[in-house]
C-alpha cells in the first residue's frame, strides 16, 4: 500500500508541475482516500486548488496539513501565499514569520514577507525583509526588483537605481526592472538614460504596453513630439483601454498643432472614462485653439457640472467668453474663479485685463483693482526681496546688465514690438539677457535668441527659482514685457531680484506692484499730468514713440484701393472681437450709415462659430445695419494670408476704449489708414501715439461724432485715399515707429538715468 501511495504522489506532482491541475487533483484525492492524514497530499492539493482559482478551499487543505505536521516551514510559507492573495495580509505576515521560526534561512519566505509588508505599507520592515532574502540568496533578481521599488517609494533614488541594475545584471531579460529603472532615472533627471531603459524593456518584451507609454512621456519632456506620438500609438495598439496613453497622445498631437486628431483621442478617452472633468477640460482647451468656441464652452461647462469648484475650468471659460466678445460673462467666470480660490493669481490677472474692455469701469476703479491684486498675491512675497549690493567701484557708467522677461519671444503680437529694440541695443552700453517663457519656440524665437547676448529658456521654472537665477546673473535692470497678460511672471517681479524693475510694452496699464519702479510710455499715450495717479510705477515718457514695429520681411506688397474695382468702400477691423464694445459697435454702425453701400469686414478668433457670428450680426442689427453689409472672417493661420486680406480693406476702424496696436501697424504697413478715437487712458490712446508718430494726426478723433466724420470724409475721396495708400508704407518706414536704432538709444539713455539715480540712492543708504 505504501508503494502505491508513493507512486500516486509522484504522478500527481508530475501533473501538478505540468499544469494538468484537474488530473493532479484527482490523484491527490485518491491518495487522501487511502491516507486521510497525509499532510504532504493535503498541502499540495491545497496549493493546487489555490492555483486553480479556489483559494478558500486551498487554504482549508493547507491548514489541515499544518494541523497534522506543524513543523513544516514550506506549509506555513504557502499558507502565507494564499492569504496574501486573499488580501488577508496580517495573517499572511504571521504565517511567514511562523515559517521563518522553523527555517531562518528560507530566502523565499523573506521575499514573500517583504511583499506582504509592502501591501500593509510597512515599507521599512519590507525593505529589511528583502535585504534578508538577498543576504541568503545574493542572486535573487525578483528581490532586487522589489527592493528597488520600495527604495524608490522612499525617495532613495540612487539606491533604487542600483537595485534595479543588479536585478538586470542577474536577469538581463527582466523587462519590469528595465521599466522601473527608467522611472527612477527620469526622476533623477537622467532623461537620455531613462529613454534607453524604457527602450530596453520594450526590446525584451515588445508587447509590454507600459514602457511604450512612459517612453512617450520621456520623449515629450525632451520635446520630441514625433517619437512621443509614435510611442503612445504603440501603447494604445497594445492596450486600447489605457486612458493615460490616450490623453498623452492627444496632448502630444495638440503640441504638434494637429488639433482635429487630438480631439479624436480626447473623445476616445471620454468613452473610456466618461465622467472625468479633467478630460472635458483638456478637450475644451483643444476645441478652443481649434477655433470651435461654442463646443469649447460646452466642454468647460460639462467639466464644471462634474466639478463645480474647478477653478481652471472657470478661468478658461472666462477666456473663451472674452475671446468671443462676451466680456461681461468673462468677468463673471473670472470672479467665480477668484472667489473659489483667492490665491488664483492668473484668474485675478485675467480679471484685470478684461476690465479694460468694459467702458463702465473708470480708470480710478481699475487702478484700485490692480492694487488689490498686488496686496493679495505679491505683497506677501516681500520677505523674499534681497538686499541689493552697492555698485561700489564699478560706478554708474559701466555696461549695464538688462534682463527681459517674456512668454512672447515668438510669433506673437507683442513680439512684433520687441525685436527691433533688442536687435539694436548697443553692446557697449548694455548686456542683454532674455528669460524666455515661450512654450512653443518658432522661427521668430530664433531671431530673438540671436539678438540676445544671453538666452535663457525658463519654461516650467518656478517663480522663486527664476528669481534666484536672475539674482545670480546680477541683473541691474529687469524688464517685464507681459503685465497681467497670459504667461506673465509678475510674482518674480514681486520678489524684486534686480535693483531696478521696469514695465514695458505687453500690457496697457499699471502692474499695481510696489516693486515695479518704472513704466515706459510716451506723451501721446500718457499725456503729462493725465494718468500718473493711476500707476504704481513712475512713468518714463520716451521722446517720440514708446513702440517700435518690426514688419514681416516677406509680407505682401501694398495693393490698390479696393473700392476702385469694387465700387464701394470696405471698412475693416482685425482686432480681437473682445474689443467690440457697445461703444465701438455704435460708432461703426454710424460710419456704415454715413457711407451708403459701404461694407465692414471683421476678422477675429471664434468667428467660424455660427452662434458667435450671429451674436455679432445681431449687435449691428440693433443699430439698423443689415447682415449683408458685414463680412465676418475667422483667424487666418498664415501671417501672409492675414496681411493679404488688407488688399480688400480701404479704411481700418480702430476699437474703443481698447485700441488696436499690432493690427493698426499692420494696416498702415499694408497702406490702409486707421481712424481712432482718443480716450483718457493708455489703452484708449495707443492709436493716438501710433498715428501721431506717422504724421496722421488728422485721423485722430476726439469725439464719436468726429470719428464718424473722419471715416466718412476719407471714404468720399478715392483719389486722396489712393495717394495715402501708396505712400503709407514708406511713410511708416521713415517714422519713429520703425526706427529701432533710435528707440534703442532712447531706452538705453533712460536705463542710464535710472541706474545713476539708483547708484546715488544706494550710496546714501
Amino acid at each position: 500500500m505504501a508503494e502505491n501511495v508513493a507512486a500516486l504522489m509522484q504522478l500527481a506532482r508530475k501533473h501538478h508541475q505540468g499544469g494538468q491541475l484537474r488530473d493532479a487533483e484527482t490523484l491527490y484525492r485518491r491518495v487522501l482516500a487511502i491516507q486521510p492524514r497525509n499532510a504532504e497530499a493535503l498541502h499540495f492539493l491545497g496549493y493546487m486548488l489555490f492555483q486553480a482559482g479556489r483559494p478558500e478551499s486551498g487554504l482549508e487543505m493547507i491548514e489541515r496539513a499544518i494541523a497534522i505536521d506543524p513543523k513544516r516551514a514550506d506549509f506555513h510559507c504557502n499558507r502565507g501565499v494564499v492569504l496574501s492573495t486573499m488580501r488577508r495580509h496580517e495573517e499572511s505576515i504571521q504565517a511567514y514569520r511562523a515559517a521563518l521560526a522553523l527555517k531562518p534561512d528560507f530566502a523565499e519566505v523573506y521575499y514573500n514577507l517583504g511583499t506582504a509588508l509592502h501591501a500593509k505599507r510597512q515599507t521599512d520592515e519590507a525593505i529589511d525583509a528583502y535585504r534578508q532574502a538577498l543576504n541568503l540568496r545574493p542572486n535573487y533578481p525578483d528581490a532586487y526588483n522589489n527592493l528597488g521599488t520600495l527604495l524608490q517609494m522612499k525617495g532613495r533614488l540612487e539606491e533604487s537605481a542600483a537595485a534595479y541594475r543588479q536585478a538586470l545584471k542577474l536577469q538581463p531579460n527582466f523587462a519590469e526592472s528595465a521599466f522601473n529603472l527608467g522611472h527612477v532615472l527620469r526622476n533623477l533627471g537622467q532623461l537620455e538614460d531613462a529613454i534607453a531603459s524604457f527602450r530596453q524593456a520594450i526590446n525584451i518584451r515588445p508587447n509590454y504596453a507600459d514602457p511604450h507609454y512612459f517612453l512617450g512621456n520621456a520623449l515629450m519632456s525632451k520635446g520630441d513630439w514625433d517619437e512621443a506620438v509614435a510611442a503612445y500609438r504603440r501603447a494604445l495598439a497594445l492596450r486600447p483601454d489605457l486612458v493615460e496613453a490616450c490623453l498623452s497622445l492627444a496632448a502630444a498631437l495638440r503640441n504638434r498643432g494637429e488639433f482635429p486628431e487630438a480631439l479624436k483621442f480626447y473623445r476616445q478617452a471620454l468613452v473610456l472614462k466618461p465622467s472625468t472633468p479633467e478630460i472635458y477640460y483638456s478637450l475644451a482647451q483643444t476645441l478652443e485653439v481649434n477655433g470651435d468656441m461654442e463646443e469649447a464652452i460646452e466642454a468647460y461647462q460639462q467639466a464644471l457640472k462634474l466639478r463645480p469648484e474647478y477653478v481652471e475650468a472657470q478661468n478658461n471659460l472666462g477666456n473663451v467668453m472674452k475671446d468671443t466678445g462676451r466680456v461681461e460673462q468673462a468677468l463673471y467666470w473670472y470672479d467665480r474663479a477668484v472667489t473659489q480660490r483667492p490665491a488664483a493669481d492668473v484668474s485675478h490677472s485675467n480679471r484685470l485685463y478684461v476690465l479694460h474692455l468694459i467702458p463702465e469701469f473708470d480708470p480710478a476703479t481699475i487702478f484700485q483693482e490692480h492694487l488689490a491684486w498686488y496686496r493679495r498675491h505679491a505683497a506677501p512675497l516681500s520677505y523674499e526681496i534681497p538686499q541689493h549690493s552697492n555698485p561700489g567701484a564699478a560706478g554708474s557708467d559701466r555696461r549695464l546688465k538688462i534682463g527681459y522677461v517674456s512668454p512672447d519671444f515668438r510669433q506673437h503680437s507683442v513680439g512684433f514690438f520687441l525685436l527691433n529694440l533688442l536687435a539694436n541695443h548697443a553692446p557697449a552700453a548694455v548686456e542683454v539677457f532674455c528669460y524666455s517663457d515661450a512654450a512653443r519656440p518658432d522661427a521668430a524665437t530664433a531671431r530673438f535668441q540671436q539678438a540676445a547676448h544671453h538666452w535663457k529658456p525658463v519654461v516650467g521654472v518656478a517663480d522663486a527659482q527664476l528669481a534666484q537665477i536672475i539674482i545670480q546673473d546680477q541683473i541691474d535692470i529687469l524688464v517685464d514685457l507681459a503685465g497681467h497678460t497670459a504667461g506673465n511672471r509678475l510674482l518674480v517681479f514681486a520678489r524684486k531680484p534686480a535693483p531696478i524693475q521696469v514695465s514695458y510694452c505687453g500690457y496697457p496699464d499699471t502692474t499695481g506692484l510696489a516693486t515695479m519702479d518704472y513704466r515706459f510710455t510716451d506723451a501721446y499715450a500718457d499725456p503729462p499730468g493725465a494718468t500718473e495717479q493711476y500707476h504704481s510705477e513712475q512713468l518714463v515718457r520716451l521722446p517720440r514713440c514708446f513702440l517700435c514695429y518690426a514688419p514681416p520681411a516677406d509680407g505682401p506688397e501694398v495693393g490698390p484701393v479696393p473700392a476702385t474695382a469694387a465700387g464701394r468702400i470696405t471698412f475693416g477691423s482685425f482686432n480681437s472681437i473682445s474689443k467690440l464694445s457697445d461703444a465701438t459697435v455704435a460708432m461703426w454702425s454710424q460710419v456704415l450709415s454715413a457711407v451708403p453701400n459701404s461694407r465692414l469686414m471683421i476678422k477675429g478668433q471664434g468667428l467660424t462659430d455660427a452662434p458667435v457670428r450671429q451674436q455679432v450680426l445681431e449687435r449691428f442689427a440693433a443699430h439698423g445695419i443689415a447682415a449683408d453689409r458685414l463680412e465676418l472672417h475667422s483667424s487666418i493661420a498664415s501671417l501672409a494670408g492675414h496681411l493679404e486680406l488688407y488688399h480688400q480693406i480701404d479704411i481700418a476702424l480702430d476699437t474703443y476704449p481698447y485700441h488696436g496696436t499690432t493690427t493698426s501697424c499692420e494696416a498702415m504697413w499694408m497702406g490702409v489708414p486707421v481712424v481712432t478715437l482718443a480716450g483718457k487712458t493708455h489703452a484708449s490712446r495707443v492709436g493716438v501715439s501710433l498715428l501721431s508718430n506717422v504724421g496722421l494726426e488728422q485721423l485722430i478723433a476726439q469725439t464719436p461724432e468726429q470719428y464718424v466724420q473722419i471715416a466718412a470724409d476719407l471714404a468720399k475721396d478715392l483719389a486722396a485715399l489712393s495717394v495715402l495708400r501708396s505712400a503709407l508704407r514708406s511713410r511708416l518706414a521713415a517714422s519713429p515707429l520703425l526706427d529701432g536704432s533710435g528707440l534703442a538709444r532712447e531706452v538705453e539713455a533712460a536705463y542710464r538715468v535710472m541706474w545713476k539715480q539708483w547708484c546715488e540712492s544706494a550710496k546714501k543708504a
